[in-house]
């Protein structure tokens, strides 16, 4: 079975991913990963994605098609997966629908103001990664990463206004795959507010 994770950006999806990789025993795909992995290596898809990376250009949709199809065949995802990032619009989803495989979509819902003030409250720290929440996990000492003592900043991604014209690049791209697999009754529906467990029983229940 496949698994697609669907949600506004904050909604949780990468934290859910995770615990239902560990549940189920299979592995959760990033798109970006994946990507990266391809370049990496080197492979003809890759190379072609580097190309369009290094002249600044979106990776096109037949690119990241290639890519997935070629992860999903991969013998780590032979008992399925958590796709995390695909499929971002409906080609993509009709694409995936092609590979023949069994899907199952999960929508986690946030509203769109908890969503704003769940990413705007977000901090990370630049020298070793680590990442805060000001609101859910906030460091000990104000500003300061707790693991090295070095003062905490705000990722451009993560300014409210910068926040809300990804919602808006979701809305019209992203959000038309919810209907496409609710018409294919291939969709469940998880309330995303809550803490981490309470949102995971939900979602471990619908599926």
């Amino acid at each position: 079975m496949i698994y697609i994770l669907l949600g506004l950006p904050g909604a949780g999806k990468g934290t859910q991913g995770e615990l239902l990789s560990k549940k189920l025993g299979i592995p959760k795909v990033s798109t970006g990963d994946i990507l990266r992995d391809a370049v990496r290596r080197a492979t003809p898809l890759g190379q072609k994605a580097k190309e369009a990376m290094e002249k600044g250009q979106l990776v096109s949709d037949d690119i990241v098609i290639g890519i997935v199809e070629e992860k999903l065949k991969s013998r780590d995802c032979e008992k399925g997966c958590i796709l995390d990032g695909f499929p971002r619009n409906l080609r993509q989803a009709q694409a995936l629908e092609e590979f023949g495989l069994p899907l199952k979509a999960i929508y986690i819902k946030v509203p769109e103001d908890e969503v704003v003030r769940r990413l705007s409250a977000r901090r990370v720290c630049p020298n070793c990664g680590a990442v805060y929440n000001l609101i859910t996990s906030p460091p000990k000492k104000e500003g300061i990463c707790d693991r090295c003592g070095t003062p905490l900043i705000q990722r451009e991604d993560d300014r409210e206004e910068v926040v809300r014209e990804r919602i808006k690049v979701y809305r019209e791209q992203t959000e038309p795959i919810v209907d496409y697999y609710r018409r294919r009754n291939a969709l469940v529906e998880v309330d995303g507010q809550g803490s981490v467990e309470e949102v995971f029983s939900r979602l471990v229940e619908a599926i």
